[in-house]
């Protein structure tokens, strides 16, 4: 068993004396691990940074076997090292998709999407309106996307100010009345009205979070959103 593919790298955790297990986030076959013989090497090391796009040759005797790597390097990004709001960016962005993506299952859209987000951390600038609409897609992917078309109970499209928890679906001023304090906020700027406040931001962060963990977590064996995440939250709400 054998495939040749191009992605990027998720993890990298010793193996053995000289060997690493690497997980890959790859264009045709999706999030897959390997054996990275000789991984451990200095020049490896380098190569085998989260966030590097490589291409990779797996081979295994059998399909189902963890089978090895062959890597060869296609663009370091490693300058987000220096960086320290990137490299959160960065590892939140690797954690959630080995926590949400199933093993070997190819996501073209998560893929490009994901892809595009990390050349925008190397590039640096404000970004963090560009990862909650990635973080929005991912919960669409993976079937939680939310409905901001138009309101829930009136069907009318102006007004949105109000998502509801239990629906995902918005909800206009005027019909969530009382209810008001029950539904997450809903940022305008995800509705094409306008630019991308911090606290927009904030409140962006707070309605994908609420899916992500009390949504999609669950039918994930209920564990709790990475770490890495909540870090990358904590250090935009610093900056909105």
């Amino acid at each position: 068993m054998d495939w040749q593919d191009h992605g990027t790298i998720l993890s990298a955790r010793p193996h053995g004396e000289n060997s690493m297990i690497v997980e890959l986030f790859t264009a045709d076959h999706g999030r897959h691990a390997g054996v990275v013989r000789g991984g451990a090497s200095r020049k490896m090391v380098g190569i085998l940074q989260p966030g590097n796009r490589v291409s990779a040759t797996w081979r295994a005797r059998l399909e189902d076997h963890m089978g090895s790597f062959t890597i060869e390097p296609l663009q370091s990004r490693t300058v987000i090292l220096s960086d320290r709001l990137a490299l959160a960016g960065l590892n939140a962005t690797c954690a959630l998709l080995r926590f949400t993506l199933p093993e070997r299952e190819a996501h073209m859209r998560v893929f490009a999407a994901s892809e595009a987000l990390f050349d925008l951390f190397v590039e640096g600038g404000n970004w963090a309106a560009d990862y909650l609409r990635w973080e929005m897609g991912l919960l669409e992917e993976m079937g939680y996307g939310l409905d901001l078309s138009q309101c829930a109970v009136t069907g009318t499209r102006d007004d949105l100010a109000y998502v509801s928890p239990r629906t995902g679906r918005a909800v206009s001023r005027e019909a969530a009345g009382e209810w008001a304090p029950k539904l997450l906020h809903l940022p305008l700027f995800l509705l094409g009205q306008g630019p991308a406040s911090g606290a927009e931001i904030a409140q962006g962060l707070r309605l994908t979070g609420f899916f992500l963990g009390e949504r999609m977590a669950p039918d994930l064996g209920n564990r709790p959103l990475p770490e890495a995440r909540n870090r990358l939250v904590d250090l935009l709400s610093r900056q909105g």
